[in-house]
């Protein structure tokens, strides 16, 4: 190289110089040292023309100048050659300054060999640094007090403490250590190799402290760390007299900003103001960045909007702030703003930037990016890269989400983790169980968040036997205990009605949590065990954890359920106290439990005081009074709907033609029908022909509703079957019943509903020998007959009974007061309904068995359990049958109280001798 600039021009040195000064320059010192023969030393110009190519990096004019002293006989003089070690180090070809180090004859080369271990630090070439300065000692150079702090800097890059120690040492023998520039190293060395300790000691040992000193210490804490310790060395160095400068507070604003402490952050933004270093860019932008993470976005942008030319870690700090505390608007307002500005984003600006699209959904600006990051032709970035995938996941974009997942050349967690949030999201739960069984099978770490997220998709396919997999991985991987991991499993053992394991795990669990009791709660009141619901809602309350919305609404359904009006307005008490009456949800269970309760008056009221009604709560008044047998009110509530403004769905629609049913409004029936799909866009469904066919059959209509049945566009189900046969029972249709039947049959084999009804109409046909080859049937077909079951709650408890029950405490009572109502009855004209009874018993028999149905034992037990006048609660799991029906409307006149039967279909007020359904039901 050397040799090839001998014999070029000299003219072409001065076309190919970087700047104008330095052509003159050039032009000077060659006149000089041709006019005067070559002097034996170089003329000052060519030190300050090394000094600006080193400091610009124009390392072709740095050779030419090199190739020029070579030529005028200067290239061996110290100062230049260092000056040339200097310019090749900072342009890194340190080939060419080794070289000239190792050719260098002087017998003082301490500072060739400093600047070239200083280039090799300065370029984090730590190992390089220190293999030079190994050659360096075996030549027996000495060093010196710029020689020492370079080294430790290696020792620092590469975390050699060995090393780091025995550079120690040798300032120890050469009396350096004092020195200010080598103390301060010595002090950063040892804490960013963990001795903060150590660190600690020699800082504290410097005689006279700098706020260089100071400053090293502080950025040793906080890359450590260690923000707490980082702020009480400041305070330690104030109360000291020592005044920081702008460096000092810069970083003591990262340590607040690193403790999310506003607070003081604003302190030391006084003390900024003060000291006068408000105007630093440094501090400025330590600033924004400190009140964005102390949760301060608008002063933040504050500070920001001072700023008269903010650089790109300004825009990036109030741009990340804004995402940090879900200013996603904001963050992409100043995302505009910047670009208007004439600043260019950077990778971590368009990181921010996607962030804030994934959380607005704002894929069109998305994608806008995506094509930027592109254009930028950079190095791919994780950050980005993860930031791609996550903004298309929540976009919902999961094609595009799978192609910039699949265009990653190193995939991490969280890239895993955002794919399969996506698609669990998405509702393509099979997708994201996949995708965590390619992780699991590639060998792919995974943490609590992956399991959660799965977890979620695996309770969504019910799928139990990948919830026993994924427990079984948690507990070998050591995440079993993790608080969501926990959580999660136990959401998925309940949702997949696998209640067992659910409580297994809830009873292992570690401390009392919200979301633990919830998912208990949620899993007893979906499996239909409400009492168990509510005992643990008891225990949640001893455990002091304070119960939110959704669990609220969790336990109102559970006491819906049980018809446990009581406990139902304790609930309602605790919504009140617990300020839950401004949530939709808790409204809306307010209404369903009064109103499955058999408190329809009590609906009403909770329903006028939802303040903003959405189709749910009209939905469930308007069905609430349509099992109430409320039929015109149902319909004048749906017409006010309609005028609010407020769209029916198809669960509306159904609770209207319920309510037309149970009130027999046949005509009105048939217009909703019949209009629905024009006026509300709704095609009936399945639920709705049953509805029909009912309301058909009921009335009599049972061509109407055999005609409707062959009219349905698909393949009609058990309900709309169901439908056609019990009004084949109530008009004792035989071939109807039969043909309804025979449908059951296929399509609902182990149901016994079917064998009961068409049972019931042979025998009331008297067709006895088609009643016993029906049970023969069930026999057979190994299907067992539902037994007849009714609740009824007594002082915060449900008691349940089944027909003939002899297991309650009080049986005794309850069989002597039905004994008590018996001769009543029989006075005021009450006689047995036996023609309904499947058993081919003599009358007597038939009478005894309808005497001990479940439901009289209830009303029994609640009659010799509550005080006198207070209305009777009873729930029945079957329909209520013609005897009970009548049976009641006798006791309720003898013994002047209301008796509520909530049977499988609707709500029997008895009361004065009558029932609310008007015999219709």
């Amino acid at each position: 190289m050397l040799s090839m600039f001998k014999t070029t021009p000299s003219f072409w040195y001065f076309n190919f110089l970087p700047h104008p000064s330095l052509q003159r320059l050039f032009q000077t010192s060659a006149l000089v040292s041709t006019s005067h023969n070559y002097f034996t030393k170089p003329p000052i110009p060519y030190s300050k023309l090394l000094s600006q190519c080193a400091a610009s990096k124009s390392l072709i004019s740095g050779m030419e100048l090199h190739a020029h002293l070579i030529k005028f006989g200067f290239s061996n003089d110290p100062s230049l050659r260092n000056h040339l070690v200097t310019l090749y180090t900072k342009s890194q070809h340190f080939g060419y300054a080794r070289k000239l180090v190792d050719q260098s004859t002087e017998p003082d080369l301490v500072v060739s060999w400093s600047a070239l271990i200083s280039g090799y630090v300065q370029n984090g070439l730590g190992k390089e640094a220190l293999l030079a300065f190994g050659d360096m000692c075996l030549l027996g150079v000495k060093c010196n007090e710029f020689t020492f702090p370079c080294v430790l800097k290696a020792c620092s890059v590469k975390k050699d403490l060995n090393m780091g120690k025995k550079v120690h040492g040798m300032t120890l023998v050469t009396g350096f250590e004092s020195d200010g520039f080598v103390a301060n190293a010595l002090v950063v060395m040892y804490a960013k190799c963990g001795q903060l300790g150590e660190s600690r000691k020699l800082f504290g040992a410097i005689a006279e402290k700098n706020v260089v000193s100071w400053n090293a210490l502080f950025s040793c804490y906080m890359q450590s760390d260690f923000h707490v310790e980082a702020v009480n060395l400041f305070r330690e160095m104030v109360q000291s007299g020592m005044r920081p400068n702008e460096f000092s507070l810069s970083i003591i604003l990262n340590a607040c900003a690193g403790l999310r402490d506003g607070g003081l952050g604003k302190m030391v933004h006084g003390l900024l103001l003060k000291l006068g270093h408000d105007f630093d860019q440094f501090s400025v932008n330590a600033l924004v960045d400190m009140y964005s993470k102390g949760g301060e976005i608008d002063d933040a942008v504050a500070v920001f909007r001072e700023i008269k030319h903010p650089d790109i870690v300004s825009w990036n700090a109030v741009i990340a702030g804004c995402v940090l505390l879900d200013r996603n608007d904001l963050a992409l307002m100043l995302l505009d703003e910047m670009k208007i500005s004439g600043t260019c984003p950077n990778m971590f600006t368009l990181s921010s930037a996607l962030k804030a699209c994934a959380a607005t959904r704002f894929n069109e600006l998305g994608r806008q990016l995506h094509s930027s990051l592109i254009k930028m032709d950079t190095d791919s970035d994780l950050f980005v890269e993860v930031g791609l995938v996550d903004m298309y996941s929540k976009c919902q974009m999961m094609h595009d989400a799978r192609k910039a997942f699949n265009l990653m050349k190193d995939k991490d967690i969280i890239a895993w983790n955002a794919l399969i949030s996506g698609y669990s999201e998405c509702g393509d739960d099979l997708q994201a169980v996949s995708l965590f069984s390619e992780m699991y099978n590639k060998d792919i770490d995974f943490n609590q968040t992956t399991l959660s997220t799965v977890l979620k998709s695996v309770a969504c396919l019910q799928a139990i036997k990948v919830c026993k997999q994924i427990h079984s991985i948690s507990i070998k991987s050591g995440i079993y205990s993790d608080f969501y991991v926990i959580n999660s499993l136990l959401d998925t053992y309940g949702k997949c009605s696998h209640v067992d394991e659910a409580s297994k795990i809830f009873g292992e669990r570690n401390g009392e949590d919200l979301v633990a009791y919830t998912s208990m709660i949620t899993t007893y009141f979906q499996y239909g065990d409400g009492e168990e619901a509510l005992k643990l809602y008891l225990q949640m309350q001893d455990a002091n954890v304070k119960p939110d919305p959704f669990v609220c609404s969790s336990l109102l359904n559970a006491c819906a359920n049980l018809s446990a009006y009581e406990q139902g307005k304790q609930l309602h008490v605790h919504a009140i106290k617990f300020g839950f009456m401004y949530d939709i949800f808790a409204n809306n269970s307010l209404v369903n439990m009064y109103a499955k309760c058999g408190s329809i008056e009590d609906a009403g009221r909770a329903f006028s005081e939802i303040p903003t009604r959405g189709i749910v709560s009209w939905s469930a008044m308007i069905g609430g009074l349509a099992q109430h047998g409320h039929g015109k009110e149902a319909l004048k509530l749906f017409s006010q709907m309609i005028n609010d403004g407020v769209q029916p769905n198809h669960i509306t629609l159904v609770s209207v033609l319920c309510a037309c049913n149970h009130a027999g409004l046949v005509n009105e029936g048939k217009r909703y029908f019949e209009t629905m799909e024009e006026m509300f866009g709704i095609k009936p469904t399945q639920e709705h022909y049953a509805c029909m066919i009912d309301l058909l059959g009921r009335s009599g209509k049972l061509n109407e509703a055999m005609e409707l049945v062959n009219s349905i566009p698909f393949e009609a189900n058990g309900s709309v079957w169901g439908a056609l046969l019990g009004a084949a029972r109530i008009h004792k249709n035989i071939e109807l019943g039969q043909k309804a039947a025979e449908m059951l049959f296929a399509l609902e084999p182990e149901k016994s509903g079917t064998h009961v009804l068409l049972a019931n109409i042979y025998a009331s046909a008297g067709m006895w020998e088609n009643v016993s080859k029906v049970r023969k049937l069930m026999k057979d077909s190994n299907v067992k007959k539902e037994p007849g079951m009714s609740w009824t709650e007594i002082k915060d408890r449900v008691y349940t009974f089944i027909v003939g029950d002899r297991s309650h405490s009080r049986s005794d009572e309850i069989y002597a007061k039905l004994d008590e109502l018996s001769g009543l009855l029989s006075k005021a004209g009450y006689s047995p309904i036996i023609d309904m009874d499947i058993h081919n018993v003599n009358q007597s028999e038939k009478e005894q068995l309808l005497y001990h149905h479940s439901e009289k034992l209830a009303v029994a037990f609640a009659l010799i359990a509550t005080p006198p006048g207070a209305p009777i609660r009873v729930k029945k799991n079957l329909r209520v049958c013609v005897d009970c029906h009548t049976f009641f409307k006798f006791v309720c006149k003898i013994v002047s109280r209301e008796i509520i039967v909530r049977d499988i279909n609707r709500f029997h007020h008895f009361k004065d001798g009558s029932c609310s359904c008007g015999d219709y039901w």
